[in-house]
């Protein structure tokens, strides 16, 4: 990728103020509650006309807060982070949006594994039948290459082009408890995913999740997952956004209602794509219980782009190969640079844009991590439809993920990563 000029020279200054000093070392999973490494960044979005003037002076309307972990590789080749926060606030409260998606894949793999049924995993057939009000079936699924409904195909619609119903059907699969104490015993404590996307459901029918049948090759049933409903007491919240919202084409004059809203904090989401980068960088209780397997599989279909896969297929209009990638790229409907790999999973609703991204570049040997979040909705009404994503949040991804890299091209490493394991084939198709 073609980095501008001005970009690699406004960080001349930028780079030689912090060659000899930067925030402390945190170790996997210590937050940045207490550090102030806020200077690190103010002179990092300085460094960028339209993250400074933009971003910058209005950090606090846009609700912005961003991560940005260094990674320096020791002798052994394990890897030391270096956690800088920009106004992370576990407290600042922002709708999360498809990023939910990325643990739900990743509880969908790690239920499978734990139940270790032979023939059971996540190419087995899997029937969603209903059972409760507002629900509905899946019998077959034609964007797989034989019909099959399958956990693998969900999770990679995920991916490629964070499909909603997918993230659905492996909500229904999991059930609300099981997600949901499973990512506080992880200490995700903050978590509530307690809807699913796109459709209007009650909080009752969201509780009640369907039947779901795995089949074998012969359609011998092998596992069943009863219909459920959740009994999880959620924690209290009150957390009310806007001037005014849109409810049946009449502006409704007070805050939007975001307490029953899915919640993930941003910490959490950049501790949860460190545990599938790097699974021993994390404390033990916050690694997901894959096999090797299963880590290559959603490593390879976190990076891949939607055209370069056959099934399911995507068309390069409705689906450029930078839908998913706002880090870098933006909201820029061009071919990405395949040199350089994104493994993240964005995500955007509400006003709010949010990307959670490992970046690896094979051709210069560099990796850094980023996570970020934007508030784009300067008239302060919700559920219209009507945010700033292309004048304000496409840019400041694009343009933080530039300057990152620019910073990243110049910063020095003792040791040179060995970046083998996050190459893939992305011509062979299965996962």
């Amino acid at each position: 990728m073609k980095v501008p000029v001005q970009i690699i020279c406004s960080l001349i200054f930028f780079m030689n103020t912090f060659s000899s000093c930067g925030p402390a070392r945190h170790s996997a999973g210590e937050s940045g509650a207490g550090s102030t490494p806020d200077a690190f960044f103010k002179e990092l979005l300085q460094s960028n006309l339209f993250l400074s003037d933009s971003i910058l002076k209005n950090k606090d309307s846009l609700r912005v807060q961003i991560i940005y972990t260094t990674i320096d590789r020791q002798k052994n080749g394990n890897p030391q982070f270096t956690d800088h926060y920009f106004n992370v606030n576990p407290d600042n409260y922002f709708y999360p949006a498809s990023t939910v998606k990325l643990p739900i894949a990743l509880l969908a793999l790690q239920k499978l594994h734990d139940l270790n049924i032979p023939g059971l995993d996540r190419n087995t057939t899997m029937i969603t039948e209903t059972g409760y009000s507002g629900q509905t079936p899946v019998y077959n699924d034609p964007t797989t290459d034989d019909g099959r409904p399958t956990v693998t195909n969900y999770i990679k619609k995920i991916f490629l082009v964070s499909d909603n119903d997918a993230f659905n059907r492996l909500y229904e699969f999991l059930g609300q408890e099981y997600i949901n104490n499973t990512l506080h015993q992880m200490g995700y404590e903050e978590a509530q995913i307690v809807h699913r996307l796109e459709i209007s459901l009650s909080e009752d029918q969201n509780r009640h999740t369907n039947p779901v049948y795995f089949f074998d090759k012969n359609g011998k049933m092998i596992y069943e997952k009863s219909a459920e409903s959740s009994l999880m007491a959620y924690a209290k919240r009150n957390t009310k956004l806007g001037a005014g919202y849109l409810k049946k084409d009449k502006i409704i004059n007070e805050p939007f209602d975001f307490s029953n809203k899915n919640r993930l904090g941003l910490q959490s989401l950049h501790m949860i794509l460190r545990s599938i980068i790097f699974p021993y960088g994390v404390p033990e209780k916050q690694r997901f219980h894959l096999s090797e397997d299963d880590y290559a599989f959603v490593r390879k279909f976190m990076s891949m782009f939607p055209a370069e896969s056959k099934f399911p297929s995507y068309g390069s209009t409705e689906y450029p190969d930078s839908y998913a990638k706002f880090l870098l790229y933006g909201g820029e409907r061009k071919w990405p640079d395949t040199a350089i790999r994104i493994f993240n999973k964005p995500g955007d609703a509400y006003g709010f844009m949010i990307d959670i991204g490992y970046i690896a570049d094979f051709k210069n040997d560099i990796e850094f991590m980023v996570s970020a979040v934007i508030y784009c909705n300067s008239d302060g009404i919700l559920n219209d439809d009507q945010y700033d994503y292309q004048a304000t949040g496409y840019p400041f991804f694009r343009q933080l993920g530039q300057v990152l890299y620019a910073y990243e091209l110049k910063r020095k490493r003792k040791h040179i990563p060995d970046l083998s394991s996050m190459r893939f084939n992305y011509k062979e198709q299965q996962p």
